[in-house]
């Protein structure tokens, strides 16, 4: 009886401090989603959410035609965090931003609930069944070359700068002629 009496005792005592562990636990989760919303909110917004994407596609080709580059799509929207994040970071990279600058005629274009640009999308080869971000290359007479799936280029909670220098430099005209 003794036994009994001091298990239930150990038992009462050690539940206050199983909540009180629980609660911490709860508190640490929503610290550290607070502080991951507010990386993204620290990001630079880059999708215009009121453009016309066919226009502003139309705009990337006529630039790409005169300057002899390709042009990529960034499809996704600003409540996108992993968007944000590959705008970040390829801006932020000097090698990548100098390959991206020299080889492509580089476009955000947008999604959302308030500006879905259905026709952009079907015109870019409906690339959301990849998630988002989604890239798609387009050659200078706007045919869809490649559509990339951003999952590929991801490590962790950021982007593997192998992966995204390799991807870039993979559709350029240079990497393109070597094949041939």
């Amino acid at each position: 009886m003794k036994k009994l009496f001091f298990a239930l005792m150990a038992v009462a005592l050690a539940l206050p401090m199983c909540a009180q562990n629980k609660k911490s636990i709860s508190n640490t989760k929503t610290t550290s989603q607070t502080n991951e919303k507010s990386k993204q909110e620290a990001l630079p917004k880059v999708y215009d959410e009121t453009i016309n994407a066919m226009e502003q596609i139309e705009q990337a080709l006529e630039e790409a035609r005169a300057t002899n580059r390709k042009v990529i799509c960034q499809v996704g929207g600003n409540w996108c965090p992993w968007c944000l994040r590959f705008a970040n970071f390829i801006t932020t990279d000097a090698e990548i931003s100098s390959v991206v600058k020299e080889n492509y005629v580089y476009i955000h274009v947008n999604t959302s609930k308030e500006n879905k640009n259905e026709e952009a999308l079907k015109r870019l080869g409906n690339p959301g069944r990849f998630g988002y971000p989604v890239f798609v290359i387009l050659d200078r007479e706007g045919n869809v070359i490649h559509i990339q799936n951003s999952s590929y280029l991801e490590q962790d909670k950021s982007y593997d700068r192998k992966k995204v220098l390799d991807f870039f430099l993979n559709w350029t005209d240079k990497a393109i002629e070597t094949l041939k």
